[in-house]
């Protein structure tokens, strides 16, 4: 929520008209170059209504204030003061920020559709290590236009299984994944205002949203970030090097002095839901109903039991499109509500690599079609302050059609905090077939250990060791692990990595991207910032090295050497440069395209890498990511563009397109995948979204169009339709159109 107010009122302010100099601006003290800060309690909050100068409730707040630079100019002061006060009553933590801006009309607010980038926008951000473990903590953050951002951090935002990942990749679809978790939503609330001295925001977080010990005194570790775009600016209350940001919570200042209550948290979420269905194949029709809901109770302040029943996940965004021009697998992101809760703490191995437990695989078949969740069960949080516990069990339906008997997954994880940011747990995970239809040796179990050592400030050695069992799978070889070790400073990153999976490591309720392989990577990434060359802000040369070796025979299956330079204007424009040297080792024919097939053989090829694009923060910005090179045997020409267009805080749409065209012995082709989204946000609550996608690999068209109007986070009322034509191979659905109206509340039973 946004509201806009003049000069005047801020002008009669009393706080403003002596400078902020009344107790509520006592200044936080200083341990070890980390800030200190206490938060007043009082009997009544205040109105959350973006009015903190004015509001009386504040008087007696600590004030923190005093920000750093972290980029463009490390150490600095930063250009515009941000002033922070905290307060709390017995059910709610209130944080009252003001954001000081000389020109208000440089002040950028790009989008407030929830979770959306906030790095695009002016906006502020704060992280709550509630176990003060320097490990794990809860994000919230805003902009101007008063969007709703937060998630979940595990490991400081990194994953469990080590290894670096390829320079200038990123996850391809948004969910889970690594150390944090943006999907996770909790409950609590904020509204903003713009003023003619810059712009304020009011945080209303309940303690219930939150998990932390039963001790009646609190101390948290706690840090803020703002980012002023004009200026591609980001600022600390608790300072970090430029190589890190606010996921590096061990370096964060702390909150003292909370006396928190002892939480009595019990929801419980119904929902019902209509669906009509028409398939174009046979001209049928289908309408049905449904019921489910899910309830959640705090067993203790740091321990959670969510229960569902009939879980339905109808509102979720579909999957984005891809088209595969190798011969291992895709990896699709989890983004059903209810498995991103905790993930980080069920998160074992590499994500996208080497996955011990892949949620994906509950409720949804080999070919991507749904298969009902008849309902189950979640325990996690702490016991005690340094041990992380999580028990998941799931019952999935039978499939009579395929005679696929019902099935019931069931994960057990422990993972216990060292100090340092260090921890060494342990996960099991289990798939076992039951009813009529289940077999007498029916299942598969996965067993793994993982840990992560932190080497002083700068270091860190990751690893994991697992292995499985399935009956009627040749016994050996069924195991994999990985140790990987990374050390940072201000300038560089250097990594090491190995990983093994044997031929028979078959986590059938995991992912595994290839099989049968070892793999040994490194990396350099170095970061040079020069005082005064062509308006140039980063020069970032690095150089990135895989090679996955056959299990069996230690021939080399992929040799791939990216060697790269990023150079980014202080405007916000980059270019990317760079060269791919890779060597690809086909033991097996494969079919790339309908009627192309890649012999076996090595292939050793170059290509170029040109990349980049113009300020993203811009109301009009545009991307672009192209390759010409070599590709099994012939060339290929791959050009991947992309344009945003924002309407104020409002409106945004993107189109991208990506073009690939492959001349091979085997024949030439090209593939085209079209995405066009758009998205209009009539309230902060209320939303309309759309997704219309276009693949001609698989000759598919499909349109994904979702109207929200919420209600509490993950709940209100969704109508969302759903148009897929044209199907060719490997669409499993069926062409077909579907409308659902889904409306789910949340009743606080205890509130």
């Amino acid at each position: 929520m946004m509201r806009y107010s003049g000069f005047a009122s801020l002008a009669a302010s009393p706080l403003l008209m002596v400078g902020l100099s009344t107790p509520a601006a006592a200044q936080p003290a200083e341990r070890d170059g980390q800030p200190l800060m206490s938060a007043v309690r009082v009997a009544d909050g205040p109105v959350v209504d973006g009015e903190v100068l004015n509001d009386p409730v504040y008087a007696d707040a600590m004030l923190a204030t005093g920000f750093v630079q972290s980029r463009p100019f490390e150490g600095e002061p930063a250009s515009e003061r941000t002033e922070v006060r905290i307060v709390y009553t017995a059910d709610t933590l209130y944080f009252g920020v003001v954001c000081f801006t000389a020109d208000v009309g440089t002040i950028i607010a790009a989008d407030s559709r929830r979770d959306s980038d906030l790095t695009e926008t002016d906006s502020f951000r704060l992280i709550l290590d509630t176990y003060h473990d320097g490990l794990n903590g809860f994000v919230f953050g805003t902009n101007p236009a008063g969007l709703e951002y937060d998630g979940q951090l595990t490991n400081e935002g990194q994953g469990s299984g080590g290894g670096t990942g390829r320079p200038g990749g990123s996850q391809q679809q948004r969910g889970s994944g690594g150390g944090f978790n943006l999907n996770w939503d909790g409950a609590w609330q904020v509204v903003t205002q713009i003023t003619d001295v810059g712009w304020t925001a009011e945080i209303a977080i309940p303690f219930r949203t939150l998990r932390y010990p039963s001790s009646d005194d609190q101390t948290w570790g706690m840090n803020f970030q703002r980012n002023i775009r004009v200026r591609n600016e980001q600022a600390y209350w608790s300072p970090l090097p430029r190589q890190f940001n606010l996921n590096r919570i061990s370096l964060a200042g702390e909150l003292q002095g909370l006396t928190v209550p002892r939480q009595r948290n019990l929801q419980f979420m119904p929902y019902a839901l209509s669906e009509s269905l028409h398939r174009s194949a046979n001209s049928s029709n289908l309408t049905t109903g449904e019921i489910g809901a899910d309830l959640k109770y705090s067993v203790t302040p740091s321990l959670t039991l969510d229960l569902t029943y009939n879980t339905d996940f109808a509102q979720v965004e579909v999957d984005d499109q891809q088209i595969n021009l190798d011969r291992f697998n895709l990896f699709f992101p989890e983004k059903r509500p209810f498995f991103l809760e905790n993930a980080g703490l069920f998160s074992v191995g590499q994500q996208g690599a080497v996955d011990i437990f892949f949620s994906r695989r509950i409720g949804l078949g080999a070919d991507g079609g749904q298969i009902p969740i008849l309902g189950g069960g979640r325990l996690s949080g702490k016991i005690g302050r340094n041990t992380n516990v999580g028990f998941l069990s799931m019952q999935q339906d039978s499939v009579g059609a395929t005679g696929t008997p019902q099935q019931n997954f069931t994960v057990a994880r422990v993972r216990q905090d060292l100090g340092n940011r260090s921890n060494f747990g342990a996960i099991v995970v289990n798939r076992q077939a039951t009813g009529e239809l289940a077999g007498e040796d029916d299942f598969n179990r996965t067993y793994a250990v993982d840990g992560r050592w932190g080497v002083g400030q700068s270091g860190t050695i990751t690893g994991f060791a697992a292995d499985t069992e399935t009956p009627g799978l040749a016994s050996g070889d069924t195991h994999a692990y990985a140790l990987s070790g990374q050390h940072e400073s201000s300038w560089s990153r250097v990594g090491l990595g190995y990983t093994e999976v044997a031929p028979n490591f078959n986590p059938e309720v995991g992912f595994l991207a290839r099989e049968g392989y070892r793999r040994m990577n490194a990396s350099v990434f170095t970061t040079f910032r020069p005082d005064d060359l062509l308006g140039l802000h980063e020069i970032r040369p690095h150089v990135f090295h895989n090679t996955f070796f056959d299990f069996d025979t230690g021939r080399h299956e992929t040799q791939f050497t990216h060697i790269d330079n990023h150079l980014e204007w202080r405007n916000g424009y980059e270019i990317h440069t760079g060269m791919n040297i890779t060597r690809e080792g086909v033991f097996e024919a494969f079919e790339i395209f309908p009627g192309v097939v890649v012999p076996p053989g090595s292939y050793d090829h170059a290509e170029m890498q040109i990349a980049g694009n113009t300020n993203l923060g811009a109301p009009i910005s545009a991307q672009l990511n192209s390759f010409v090179g070599g590709l099994f045997g012939g060339d290929r020409i791959s050009i991947q563009p992309s344009v945003t267009v924002r309407v104020g805080e409002t409106f945004n749409t993107s189109f991208e397109w990506s073009y690939n065209d492959l001349r091979l012995p085997g024949g030439d082709f090209t593939t085209n995948l079209a995405r066009l989204r758009a998205s209009y946000s009539f309230t902060t609550r209320m939303f309309f979204q759309a997704l219309v996608q276009y693949n001609d690999r698989a000759d598919l068209w499909s349109s994904n169009l979702r109207f929200g109007l919420l209600s509490d986070a993950n709940t209100g009322l969704f109508v969302v339709y759903n148009d897929i034509q044209g199907i060719g191979s490997g669409v499993p659905t069926g062409a077909g159109r579907t409308l659902t109206l889904k409306y789910s509340y949340l009743f606080d039973l205890l509130r």
